[in-house]
């Protein structure tokens, strides 16, 4: 392995540690997913039962590739980053102007995201707490 690969990028994380966490969370993904299925299997009596778990299933998956898609964009970012430190001068190791742009719509998302679940939870406290005013 390179020295560039053990390069820690932050606080007790090197390259190579976020590659390996990129493998293992596609793998342990995998594994989570099999168990729950199997263990909701037997849970599911009547297809009303399916039909209100499926959505949870799949929001589980979603957030999981999410969050895969964003480490290994974040290692995307990271290699043209120690590639441009070595001294190698390729103009495509920069970011593209799209590619830019993505990760600041990413971003964006991410912080749009937060902020919905944030206002989400303010009300439902609200509402828990019977300061809700309905009209």
């Amino acid at each position: 392995m390179s020295d560039k690969n053990n390069l820690e990028i932050f606080e007790g994380k090197s390259f190579q540690d976020l590659t390996k966490d990129i493998y293992d969370n596609q793998k342990n993904k995998k594994l989570q997913l099999d168990l729950l299925i199997q263990e909701i299997h037997g849970m599911i009596q009547t297809l009303d039962d399916a039909v209100l778990v499926a959505p949870l299933i799949r929001e589980f998956m979603e957030v999981a590739v999410k969050n895969d898609e964003h480490l290994v964009k974040l290692a995307g970012v990271l290699q043209r980053i120690m590639s441009k430190s070595q001294g190698e001068s390729d103009e495509s190791m920069l970011l593209s102007d799209t590619e830019k742009e993505e990760l600041l719509n990413n971003l964006q998302d991410i912080t749009n995201d937060i902020t919905s679940k944030i206002d989400n939870k303010k009300v439902d406290d609200l509402k828990k707490n019977k300061k809700w005013v309905s009209n």
